[in-house]
């Protein structure tokens, strides 16, 4: 083994000390190729360089070591603590890597209410909630995190049931003069136009949060005692308020089935380990809620569980299983809150439980062989575990896996993935003339052509993109809006108009403001409206995606199977939209060729053109002269245009 190492490498590996530390190995070209730790680097390290490794995983890893680099440490925690930071940031080759390190999402009850009443804003007197992704801000009330926006969006429905708060935005506040369709539907109060008093908004604020907290039964109590006493005080309307609010909360804590168990927060961790990859299936319980889970699939698996075997020979090597679980625990909670209690399916490091209840400031319980409610909770952890590295293992490249990453990418329901439903909208037009929407539709994994639309856009001023776009989206959506209305916010019948899973728009920012106006009039799901943004230098693979509903804007990658969907969607929708201007301009031309067809007529010529002659049709009809006295329309390129239009 010496003879590929220098002697400086292994002076430097002789040198070390006896003393609990993080180690880093580096190939000649810089790149990190792993990193441990150990309780006592000298003898860890120094195994590695002399032992005989032969043409093993390990041994092809140390050949390629050229540099070492060690920090000492105080104690074996944060030794590991260390250790997986360093892997999450620094990506090595031989160490099993967790890379979803998406951020999670909160339920949000937005400012405090001034305590002393002078000219408090009527925000601050109403609080907002709201789906929240980011930095927390001390200002407002945070609930989470969940395991995905479903997950919030549920939760925000239910308390519309049961409490009814405002969840529009706070510009749409403050600006209505009448109640939207929320109210309509028994989801808000109308806080918005003064339907409620401040002082029972702030009521029903309170006990919105106390049903977050887990706290369900003293908060039934409460609401029982003070329906009794509006009775008791013959006050009926608002008894009957109170009794439809407890109807509601119990229904809800029924379907929730929330468990009396004392433990309102738990994180439950299974894995599962098959054909070299691996899946941890993360369920989180908040409030005694249990929320739905979320599942992760680590790199290098393989080569790290052979790396780690070689480790330390003297101690037989914890299952792989084990591995991956620790790696998963370690990396994930760097970034997370970790909840008291953790039960997990492999039994883990006591040092590693003691790491995580340091770095969070309380005491955090890992229970490996649970038992009652416990064990029931690990089980469906374990089985979705199963299910969802079956379907990684027989998905992978197919269609279905990019239906899955694009829900992954944003956050959508992954329970049901035949049934997502994508509309996308293009708007095309010759020349500012005959302008047309088209609508394509997917779903079950592929393009439904027999669904797709064509709207013909009238009434606007020729080439005005953003209008066309705002007719066909109320054209299409006002159907939806109506059904939600008389489903009185159930789910409409089947047969009648839904709303799709996405709706995609050709175009940025504008494009997507534009929708979100039509949405928001509509009363319908702003989260579901996505913009797909030509990205630096309009090349393909780096579009963004950008969102109505105040989400960052995301940038998928240029190999991101997900954009590949988005892309293949948004390319049907342009495809559809071409071949069905062809049938409109053929009517739109009294023969001859387009504009754009006549060589010597590039974008800047065609522009000026229509502008002077105010559209293909005045074109058509303008003499040599007139043609020529065009800047840049030679005497020679009139005659062609003439012919040509002809």
């Amino acid at each position: 083994m010496h003879d590929a190492h220098s002697e400086e490498l292994l002076a430097q590996v002789a040198a070390l000390p006896p003393l609990p530390g993080v180690y880093r190995y580096f190939d000649a070209e810089g790149a990190l190729l792993y990193v441990g730790k150990a309780r006592n680097l000298k003898k860890r390290v120094s195994s590695y360089f002399t032992k005989q490794h032969g043409g093993t995983r390990i041994g092809h890893m140390v050949g390629k070591i050229a540099r070492l680099e060690t920090t000492v440490v105080r104690s074996e925690a944060e030794a590991l603590l260390l250790e997986n930071n360093l892997i999450k940031s620094q990506n090595p080759k031989y160490n099993i890597l967790f890379r979803d390190d998406k951020s999670y999402p909160f339920l949000k009850i937005t400012g405090v209410a001034a305590k002393d009443g002078q000219g408090e804003a009527a925000l601050q007197r109403f609080p907002r909630m709201a789906y929240y992704r980011g930095s927390i801000d001390k200002r407002h009330r945070y609930f989470g995190p969940y395991p995905n926006s479903w997950a919030v969006k549920e939760t925000i429905q239910l308390l519309q049931k049961v409490f009814r708060l405002r969840t529009c935005e706070d510009t749409v506040f403050a600006n209505r003069t009448r109640p939207c369709l929320l109210y309509q539907i028994k989801r808000c109060t109308a806080p918005c136009v003064g339907l409620i008093a401040p002082e029972s908004y702030a009521q029903d604020v309170a006990h919105a949060e106390a049903l977050l907290r887990g706290e369900t039964q003293a908060l039934l109590q409460e609401l029982e005692s003070r329906m009794m006493a509006h009775a008791d005080r013959l006050e009926f309307e608002q008894a009957a308020e109170l009794r439809n609010q407890i109807t509601a909360l119990s229904r809800v804590l029924h379907q929730q089935a929330v468990e009396t168990t004392s433990d309102k927060d738990v994180d439950i961790l299974a894995v599962r380990v098959q054909g070299g990859r691996a899946c941890v299936n993360l369920a989180m319980v908040r409030g005694g809620r249990h929320l739905g889970d979320r599942a992760y699939f680590p790199v290098h698996v393989e080569d790290a569980a052979s790396v780690y075997a070689a480790e330390d020979a003297a101690a037989a090597p914890p299952a792989v299983e084990q591995q991956v679980l620790e790696a998963f625990i370690a990396q994930h909670y760097i970034g997370v809150p970790v909840p008291p209690l953790l039960i997990a399916s492999e039994p883990v490091d006591k040092a590693l439980a003691q790491a995580l209840a340091e770095q969070a400031g309380q005491r955090v319980g890992v229970v490996h062989q649970p038992r009652g409610q416990h064990r029931t909770w690990l089980d469906m952890a374990r089985q979705n575990a199963d299910l969802q590295l079956a379907r990684l293992l027989a998905e992978e490249g197919s269609q279905q896996a990019r239906t899955r990453a694009l829900a992954e990418a944003l956050d959508l329901p992954q329970e049901d993935l035949d049934q997502l439903t994508i509309e996308c909208f293009d708007i095309s037009h010759t020349a500012g003339e005959a302008t047309q929407a088209s609508c394509v539709v997917f779903h079950h994994h592929k393009m439904q052509g027999s669904e797709y639309r064509r709207y013909k856009i009238e009434g606007i001023t020729g080439g005005d993109d953003y209008a066309a776009m705002r007719q066909v989206l109320q054209r299409r959506y006002a159907k939806v809006a109506q059904a939600l209305r008389e489903a009185g916010g159930a789910e409409p019948a089947a047969g009648q108009a839904r709303l799709p899973d996405l709706v995609l728009v050709d175009g940025g920012k504008g494009q997507v403001a534009m929708a979100r106006e039509v949405f928001t009039e509509l009363g319908l799901d702003l989260a579901r409206i996505v913009g797909v943004e030509k990205g630096e230098g309009r090349k393909v693979g780096l579009e963004e995606l950008v969102f109505a509903d105040g989400r960052e804007k995301v940038y998928l990658g240029r190999d991101s199977a997900a954009l590949m969907l988005v892309a293949q969607i948004r390319d049907e929708a342009h495809r559809f939209a071409i071949t069905g201007m062809r049938a409109a301009r053929a009517k739109v031309r009294v023969g001859g060729s387009r504009l754009e067809d006549i060589p010597g007529i590039g974008p800047k010529k065609r522009a000026r053109l229509l502008q002077r002659f105010g559209g293909v049709r005045g074109v058509q009809d303008a003499s040599v002269e007139d043609l020529a006295s065009v800047e840049g329309i030679s005497r020679e390129l009139a005659e062609e245009i003439y012919r040509a239009l002809r």
